[in-house]
């Protein structure tokens, strides 16, 4: 027995020292952070100083080494996340994934998000070119460079990165538009409702803007009952939530304590880990900039320099149709000039542990033939039909990368106007502030003109064959929405309509609802002096102007039940604070995720998981009886009438039964923080439940999908239905009477290395919506730094 022992004691032993090994092997993947290297494609010495937070103050003696110095530490902190993004932009995931990713790579080679980035270059002016060619050669020497393991990830997976190409760099630029544009899922939507709905009612489903008269458009269900629609969903791949968000809002210096403007901004995005964003400060002759880049792309696109701060949120306008072409045999399609020829190319597809696929890809005038990447999307469309599918930024002439380095050295208003002009995608809400105390708002980006004709108003797909649906070009920049220092001294943008009744084009019909906005004009004017701390209250304000607009139709519920009788009185005293130790929100989350379900699941059918979505506008609608809309609460299943009082208790009832089974008996112990936790999904290892526990990061939030702290949960998924998984991908507040005192975070930490310490070390302060500072000083990085690496031409 002694000698057993003996021996699985040595094996414990063992197997412990060769996990230490292997863990200090793998930790050999962490960067340097301290000494000196040498490295080809340096002009000149460079110091690279990490602060005690992991951002990088990059001090360079030209423009083109601050962003080879920029792609050596994005390559040195995340590798794999510029690996996966240009992978995912290229269509290129099967290769290191397999087969199980092949569709996603079908759609982004269809689409040619890569193939058009690398014709993209051409168009790009000279100092545009350079600065992607430096950051090129900066990811490329830490590749060169380098010793020892990659991150974990690639051993996980096999993969070895290959060298980075400018390319790579603009195709991310215009995934950031895929993510921020979604109008043709929406029009998808309406496409799969005409089979089961009339159009009045897929005008109550999906409402106009508060205010705002219905469209009038065509009666498009007849036109669309001859497809089978319900197949077209497999086109709507996931990833873009409904009703995205951000936030951004300004005030002149007249509004704030010091006298000078106060510019706060916080872009909501799927959350990620790591995060989406990586922090960085350059320092050249020329340049003098700090803030938020994309790990891949040589530029802040979020941030300040010495003279001005700036910050975006998405305009949501209307930049992708889609349209139902005629085709046949012979490779035509039907144009209203008659017959011309669809252009073809193939693509070849590696796929991990199997054999290449080849993908023919046609495209008409309008664009990719979309309907060809899958086939139920193909069977679901009457023979000699298919679908192509619009969009601005596959354009070739899309300088978007171009003006993010002319944002950088903007010193004033009509620079930083000379630079947005060159953003054509996605459409942004861009606010401004500089240290002369000047603000103002502009929304660049190309928005189609859809002509007098077009009866669909891109809500729809359209016949392709018929001119009056073509677009008829770009609203000029002139007359996009824009203000400079209005009497107001205020500009506040979160993604709501942001231009008058009398506005003479159309950008979208399909604003997120005005219940952030309306919450941050409360609050701004809640106090007359603003200052950085009073900012920083409103980006952690959690009331739901949602629920306080919706919570008195729910408590008109009627029951005998007892418990349901204590929940309502419980509800009756709050506030609508979703905030994390209340059960209240989790509640009210749950039974309205109920309601929605008993309300339209009925109506829709098959097509209810695809449809059921936070539908706010709709759902007071019905519960308020608006124009005789409680006819919804119907279900059209049974010979009965049911009403909305009959659906109230039914769902309450449902609700705290779903509870009860996820977070136990007692009410008292259930706390909206443990169900809606932040989610910091790694790609792709979130995907897998074992790996997830190690790279996933989660942490509880407030919050909901309607607060200005915003935390968007999917209803439709049943293991965590609560999960915030869109929320603020960073938060910043600018300080123009002193813009070092300026302060930022985000989600996740500066490491994309999950064996890091900067792989999570931001995420509790962001979920308490805490800052680190942002202060170009040297002598504010050097205190407490992690070290000071200085590069050497080779």
């Amino acid at each position: 027995m002694k000698v057993a022992l003996r021996t699985i004691s040595a094996l414990i032993l063992v197997l412990l020292l060769a996990g230490a090994a292997g863990y200090a092997w793998l930790r050999q993947s962490l960067p340097q952070l301290d000494g000196k290297l040498a490295l080809s494609g340096l002009k000149a010495p460079v110091e690279i100083l990490r602060d005690r937070h992991g951002v990088p103050h990059i001090y360079a003696a030209s423009i083109e080494d601050a962003y080879f110095s920029l792609g050596f530490v994005h390559a040195q902190d995340r590798l794999w996340q510029m690996e996966m993004n240009r992978r995912i932009a290229g269509g290129r995931l099967s290769e290191a994934l397999g087969a199980a990713t092949l569709d996603a790579d079908k759609f982004l080679r269809t689409l040619g998000v890569r193939r058009v980035a690398a014709a993209t270059l051409s168009a790009l002016d000279a100092s545009t070119r350079s600065q992607l060619d430096a950051y090129a050669a900066g990811v490329n020497a830490f590749l060169a460079q380098r010793s020892g393991p990659l991150p974990p990830e690639f051993l996980l997976t096999g993969i070895t990165p290959e060298p980075w190409q400018s390319a790579d760099s603009v195709a991310w630029v215009k995934m950031m538009a895929w993510d921020l544009g979604a109008n043709w899922r929406s029009e998808l939507l309406r496409l799969r409702l005409a089979k089961k709905l009339s159009a009045a009612q897929i005008g109550e489903f999906l409402p106009p803007y508060p205010g705002d008269a219905p469209l009038a458009i065509a009666d498009f269900t007849s036109l669309y009952r001859r497809l089978d629609a319900g197949k077209l969903a497999a086109l709507a791949l996931p990833g873009v939530t409904e009703d995205g968000a951000s936030n951004n809002w300004v005030l002149a210096g007249r509004r704030s304590a010091s006298g000078k403007p106060l510019l706060a901004n916080d872009p909501h995005l799927g959350l990620a880990a790591p995060a989406i964003w990586y922090f960085a400060h350059l320092s050249a002759p020329g340049l003098e900039v700090m803030g938020a880049t994309l790990p891949g792309v040589p530029a802040v696109v979020l941030g300040r320099n010495r003279h001005i701060a700036w910050g975006f949120t998405n305009t949501g306008p209307d930049v992708q149709d889609l349209y139902i072409e005629r085709v046949d045999g012979a490779g035509q399609v039907l144009s209203p000039q008659g017959w011309e020829k669809l252009t073809v190319r193939e693509e070849a597809i590696k796929v991990k542990g199997e054999a290449d696929v080849t993908l023919t890809v046609r495209a008409s005038r309008h664009g990719p033939l979309i309907s060809d990447v899958f086939r139920p999307a193909a069977a679901a469309l009457p023979q000699n039909y298919a679908l192509a599918f619009a969009w601005t930024t596959l354009r070739e002439d899309d300088l978007s990368m171009q003006a993010a380095g002319k944002l950088a050295s903007a010193d004033n208003w009509n620079e930083f106007l000379a630079a947005a002009r060159d953003f054509h995608s996605p459409q942004q809400n861009m606010l401004y502030a500089d240290t002369e105390g000047n603000i103002g708002y502009i929304a660049p980006g190309r928005v189609p003109v859809r002509k007098p004709g077009n009866d669909l108003k891109g809500l729809a797909p359209a016949p392709g064959w018929e001119a009056k649906y073509d677009w008829d070009g770009y609203i000029a920049f002139e007359d996009l929405p824009q203000s400079y220092n209005p009497a107001s001294g205020e500009i506040i943008t979160a993604n709501h309509k942001i231009v008058p009744k009398d506005y003479p084009h159309y950008i979208t019909s399909e604003w997120s609802l005005p219940y952030r906005a309306e919450r941050i004009q409360q609050l701004l004017d809640a106090t007359p002096k603003h200052t950085l701390q009073s900012f920083a209250k409103i980006q952690a304000d959690t009331v739901s102007l949602q629920v306080r607009e919706i919570l008195p139709l729910l408590l008109k519920t009627r029951t005998a039940d007892a418990e349901a009788l204590q929940v309502l009185q419980q509800l009756r005293r709050w506030n609508a604070n979703m905030s994390v130790d209340g059960a209240e929100p989790l509640i009210v989350s749950a039974w309205l995720r109920e309601l929605g379900r008993l309300i339209y699941a009925d109506e829709l059918g098959e097509l209810f998981e695809g449809a059921w979505a936070h539908r706010a506008g709709f759902m007071v609608h019905v519960l308020a009886d608006s124009g005789g809309q409680g006819r919804w609460c119907d279900d059209v299943n049974t010979p009965a009438k049911e009403t909305c009082a009959d659906l109230l208790p039914k769902a309450l009832a449902l609700a705290l039964a779903d509870l009860r089974q996820r977070y136990g008996e007692d009410r008292r112990q259930w706390r909206w923080g443990d169900a809606h936790y932040a989610l910091s999904e790694h790609r792709p290892f979130g995907r897998q439940a074992q790996l997830a526990r190690l790279f996933d990061i989660r942490v509880p939030t407030p919050g909901d999908t309607y607060t200005i702290d915003v935390g968007r949960n999917t209803l439709t998924n049943e293991y965590a239905p609560f999960a915030s998984r869109h929320a603020a991908s960073l938060r910043a507040i600018y300080d123009l009477a002193d813009l070092d005192k300026s302060v930022y975070i985000h989600s996740t930490g500066q490491s994309g290395n999950l064996l890091s310490p900067l792989y999570r070390n931001f995420a509790e302060r962001w979920s308490r919506v805490e800052y680190i500072p942002m202060s170009m000083k040297r002598g504010d990085a050097a205190d407490g730094s992690l070290g000071t690496l200085k590069l050497q031409p080779r």
